[in-house]
């Protein structure tokens, strides 16, 4: 089968990758994105390199895998990762993943399958990201396809159905005929306030392209979960600001907002990252589901995947320092040492700057905001406690 009928979603194939090299390349902000990724490294001679590249397996095993190395040395205290010996080389998988940074997730993921020998998987990324341009170009040059989010864009029911279904068609056609791996987040969009959750909907969706048996129609996508946790969550006052104007209006966001949220997320502090690959489901997971309703099938596997996804979920100090100053008590402490619970404290004084103009918050809010921005800067670090420790 030809992948014609996805041109509109689907990365950049073989034909267009020396013209999306180019563009890239040539862009007047990529003489600053090479300088900070590589500093020293002759422009021209990464100009060069880059323009031969032939297709994305060459462009992240010779390139992303330097642009992640970089971003790991400048940002993060060190990337540790299990369960790997749990997956197959062989095999091709739908990583479903909690999602918490828009690049880095998906780009870790990749950095180490690169690493480890394992091929890459085609990457879910939002309509709202897709605009022509710099980065969706990076991004299709790095094996990402297009994805629509309900609620985005205004498309009335039958138009979300219609592209829901043809992105369906494209996962299990890329999984099942084309025999590449596809990330996918566990539901439209950051997690913002700590509580990763799989959308039973997401789930739902896998299954338009199938007819039959709910059971065989999943197995046969081979669904894999991913948990990534960060020490640091990123853009940690970013998603706190968001909530906390979420909560008072409808939230719309302003121009440039998404790639400002690209570029804190990529440069801010992370501290230790830890990447899990949960154990794949299988049969045995499946079959007490067998005869269910649709809805009541992809509740139960979203709590699977969840149970798992929890399960494998890495908790640094942070998370239970927050967990002690939301409820007042020292049930942690345990955990953590003085000198982190201050660092944690002084942290929080990046919420003071929410309330008064400055380039993060484009209008004042209110002093008496401050209480509710730290309630949820907190929550956002200590739920992930919660769900595992008091599910």
């Amino acid at each position: 089968m030809s992948d014609s009928r996805f041109d509109d979603i689907r990365p950049f194939n073989g034909a267009e990758f020396p013209e999306a090299m180019r563009r890239i390349t040539s862009h007047e902000l990529f003489p600053a994105i090479a300088a900070w990724l590589f500093p020293g490294r002759n422009l021209e001679e990464l100009r060069s390199l880059m323009c031969s590249l032939r297709d994305a397996d060459e462009f992240q095993a010779r390139v992303m895998r330097d642009v992640v190395q970089s971003i790991l040395d400048k940002t993060s205290t060190g990337l540790s990762w299990s369960g790997l010996e749990g997956l197959s080389r062989q095999e091709r998988y739908l990583f479903v993943s909690n999602h918490r940074d828009i690049m880095l997730d998906a780009a870790i993921q990749q950095y180490l399958f690169v690493n480890e020998g394992f091929h890459t998987a085609e990457i879910s990324f939002g309509a709202n990201l897709m605009s022509p341009g710099l980065v969706t170009d990076i991004g299709r040059a790095n094996k990402m396809y297009r994805t629509e989010r309900p609620g985005v864009g205004g498309a009335s029911p039958r138009e979300l159905w219609k592209a829901l279904r043809h992105l369906s068609d494209y996962i299990r056609y890329t999984v099942c005929e084309k025999r590449q791996s596809v990330w996918i987040a566990q539901r439209g969009g950051r997690t913002k306030d700590g509580r990763d959750a799989t959308d039973p909907g997401v789930l739902k969706m896998f299954l338009l392209s199938a007819e039959g048996d709910l059971v065989d129609a999943m197995l046969s996508l081979h669904l894999a979960p991913v948990a990534v946790s960060y020490e640091w969550e990123p853009c940690d006052t970013l998603k706190v600001l968001e909530l906390y104007r979420s909560s008072r209006s409808v939230y719309v966001k302003q121009p440039g907002e998404d790639l400002h949220s690209i570029l804190t997320g990529i440069t801010q502090p992370k501290g230790r990252i830890h990447m899990a690959f949960c154990p794949p489901v299988t049969h045995a997971d499946l079959a007490p589901y067998r005869g269910l309703p649709v809805n009541a099938f992809c509740r139960e596997v979203a709590a699977l995947l969840d149970r798992r996804i929890r399960g494998a979920y890495k908790l640094f100090p942070n998370h239970y320092i927050a967990a002690d100053l939301l409820s007042g008590s020292s049930a942690y402490a345990a955990y953590y040492t003085d000198t982190e619970r201050q660092a944690f404290l002084d942290s929080m004084v990046r919420l003071d700057a929410l309330c008064a103009p400055g380039p993060e918050c484009a209008e004042s809010l209110p002093s008496g905001a401050l209480p509710e921005l730290r309630e949820r800067y907190l929550r956002l670090y200590a739920n992930p406690v919660f769900l595992i420790h008091q599910p």
